[in-house]
């Protein structure tokens, strides 16, 4: 096998090791006593680390190698989690992802991960794990302020400011934990030198323990301090060890963030949340039956994890050999070539009902099973769960509201709604945009929501279902609402409307403009949302797939993105109807029954016309009117034929002129062609060689 072939084995299955990482390290965030979740992560990062090795990727696999050490304290129940442990493996992870992504471009996966490998020595090398152990509270919270975990770990608000100052303004701090060799008589003198040493050549914020019981002998053979140096890393170790006695010293350099984990008042906050987790995630998981693969390309997402989490999954991990990964290619050729098939079977169909042999009628009804068989398999294999591009988002959503210091659950449903592989590549990016608008723009602050008389926490809601032709998938937020007064302002201000053409805006209409391109009402920019850059970029996504976005909102009570994609089948099943001498296509799955009625059973509601169905009252929808049919007309009949279609929870009856029967077509999508003709999606060729318009009965209900 060449080396091509190990790379995209190598890339594939990193990608499922480091998102079965992301989603335990999630599921022990909430649940940090069980271990099982341990042992499940670190069998991951283990494997993850033979493979980097094995591959020649070294950075991958040392840093793999020192998150595997603090896994296996904790699996040993030598060491307990708590935030800054938390904090610094999701910093690992998102390095290890950043390598492998730099391989999937052509590079070589090396990155200076010399910063979270000596946080990670921090927690393995200095008495932090010792007495985090002893002395922290069952709930794996920060150890209280006596413990000399907390002492070293954390720093107040005032230490805090002076190093993140001191960071910012281009200067190096370190954290240094010193050890004494243990024959040492006069450790106190010993101390003394390394706190000169570090005095002449900078300032020295915090030490545990506290200088003065250094200076009376109250401590054992080892000591940390928090110091701002003029000297390198490297030069600073070289002259500590020189120093006579000295055994060890660890040096670790810090940047912003590390200081501001280790500040008491993040300390007190994370500890809060881990008593009430900030990130809740409802999945309902489904395995694929095939993985797919796009070979070389950067968009390859994990369509099953290999280390799987639930323990049904775990004693059936002799199945993961059966699996196979395909290119994405050969599933579309595939396909083509089944499309064509289908056409010649339903041309063979309709001239064996002509010739009538018995014979031919056998053999093109055998061969009907035979292909329908193979057709629904052909299906199955270009389908994937949305769950492979939900996955992403639970991870995300933990580190938006921790930096903005808000409480978030997110909900998931549908997430075994599937789509077609083509799509699930495409929709990420859009989906990330409505989520990260959600969480800046949507979720209050923790006082804003109580002085609003809401929950504390906000909650985001990501669904997915399927209707008709369709997929959709909707995020709905109970937070601030959208403002409209303040969106017309902008959008004037921008010159996306006039003040003329504002005065006759709806609510509706209103809520679309905040996708106008360049259009923001952020009162200042982040790197969250407020750039003007993210909305916009999802309409035009969402509309190259074929798609469209709608807005619901209500200011004060929340908002809800509705993103309809198409399945973009080649093959679907639909019901075959004529208007007059034109033949449609609809597809089966957004029929709730057939029927007919009769002209006095129509209604006159409000200008609208209505129908009684099943004990309520529904849309009836002229499709002759909305397609312009040339040659037929319903206020011509006495009796006409419906079909009951629906959307989500919304139903309507739609007026036909014959019904022909059901039948399994070949979709088209007819590209720039009759882009005006809303309620069309597609076409298809019949039997007979004539072509067939598809109905979109989505865009028939309002």
């Amino acid at each position: 096998m060449d080396m091509n072939a190990y790379l995209s084995m190598f890339i594939d299955e990193s990608n499922d090791h480091l998102q079965s990482l992301n989603e335990n390290l999630l599921r022990l965030e909430s649940e940090p006593e069980e271990l099982s979740i341990v042992q499940s992560i670190f069998r991951s990062a283990h494997t993850l680390k033979g493979m980097s090795a094995t591959m020649g990727y070294e950075d991958l696999a040392s840093l793999t190698h020192e998150m595997e050490n603090v896994l296996d304290l904790v699996r040993n129940s030598k060491l307990q989690m708590d935030s800054f442990i938390f904090d610094t493996l999701f910093k690992g992870l998102d390095a290890l992802e950043a390598m492998v992504q730099d391989i999937v471009g052509g590079g070589t996966g090396k990155a200076d991960v010399t910063t979270i490998i000596s946080s990670l020595q921090i927690i393995l090398k200095s008495d932090y794990a010792a007495d985090n152990v002893s002395k922290a509270p069952a709930a794996a919270k920060v150890p209280a302020a006596s413990s000399s975990a907390s002492g070293e770990m954390l720093l107040d608000e005032f230490q805090s400011s002076i190093l993140l100052q001191s960071i910012e303004g281009g200067h190096s701090v370190y954290h240094v934990q010193i050890s004494i060799r243990e024959s040492c008589l006069l450790k106190a003198v010993r101390a003394y030198m390394v706190f000169d040493l570090l005095e002449r050549n900078g300032e020295i914020i915090k030490s545990n323990p506290s200088a003065q019981d250094i200076e009376q002998d109250k401590f054992d053979f080892s000591f940390s301090v928090f110091t701002i140096c003029r000297l390198t890393q490297d030069e600073l170790r070289d002259q500590l060890t020189n120093i006579s006695e000295i055994e060890s010293a660890v040096v670790t350099l810090l940047d912003a963030e590390s200081v501001a984990v280790l500040s008491t008042s993040y300390a007190a906050a994370s500890a809060e949340v881990m008593d009430t987790p900030s990130t809740s995630i409802i999945k309902e998981e489904k395995a694929p039956e095939v993985i797919h693969d796009k070979g070389k390309s950067a968009s390859a997402a994990p369509a099953a994890s290999t280390a799987s989490t639930t323990p049904a999954a775990q004693g059936q991990s002799a199945n993961v050999s059966r699996t196979i990964r395909v290119d994405i290619e050969r599933l579309d050729t595939l396909m083509n070539l089944f499309s064509e098939l289908l056409i010649d079977r339903v041309r063979l169909e309709q001239l064996s009902s002509e010739i009538k042999r018995t014979d031919l009628t056998e053999t093109v009804e055998h061969m009907t099973r035979v292909s329908s068989d193979l057709q629904s398999i052909v299906l199955k294999l270009r389908m994937v769960p949305v769950d492979s591009v939900f996955n992403r988002f639970p991870r995300m959503i933990r580190d938006l509201a921790k930096s903005l210091d808000k409480k978030i659950d997110l909900v998931i449903t549908g997430a075994d709604t599937e789509l077609d592989r083509t799509v699930i590549d495409e929709i990420g990016d859009p989906l990330v945009h409505l989520l990260r608008n959600s969480v800046d723009h949507g979720i209050e602050t923790v006082d804003e929501r109580i002085a609003a008389g809401k929950p504390e926490v906000g909650t985001i809601n990501l669904r997915a279902y399927h209707s008709g032709n369709h997929v959709f998938i909707e995020v709905e937020e109970d937070g601030r609402g959208i403002h409209h007064e303040r969106v017309l302002k902008t959008a004037i201000k921008n010159g996306v409307v006039t003040e003329e053409q504002a005065k006759g805006l709806t609510d509706d209409e209103i809520n679309m403009l905040i996708f106008a391109a360049g259009f923001s009402t952020a009162d200042k920019i982040s790197d969250i949302s407020g750039r003007g850059v993210g909305l916009d970029v999802v309409r035009t996504k969402i509309s190259s797939l074929g798609g469209n976005v709608t807005i619901n909102s209500a200011y004060g009570k929340g908002t809800k993105f509705s993103v309809q994609l198409p399945l973009t089948l080649s093959i679907i099943s639909a019901m075959l109807i004529k208007l007059g001498s034109e033949k449609y296509a609809i597809p089966l799955t957004s029929i709730v029954e057939t029927g007919i009625i009769r002209k006095e059973q129509i209604l006159n509601v409000h200008g609208n016309q209505m129908v009684e169905f099943r004990n309520t009252i529904i849309p009836l929808v002229s499709l002759s009117r909305v397609l312009d049919s040339p040659d037929f007309n319903e206020n011509d009949e006495q009796e006409t034929e419906i079909v009951v279609v629906r959307k989500g929870e919304k139903w309507a009856a739609v007026m036909v002129d014959e019904f022909i029967g059901q039948s399994e077509i070949v979709l088209k999508t007819l590209g720039k062609y009759l882009t005006n003709v809303k309620a069309i999606s597609g076409a298809t060729i019949l039997g007979d060689g004539y072509v067939a318009l598809i109905i979109d009965p989505n865009a028939l209900i309002k």
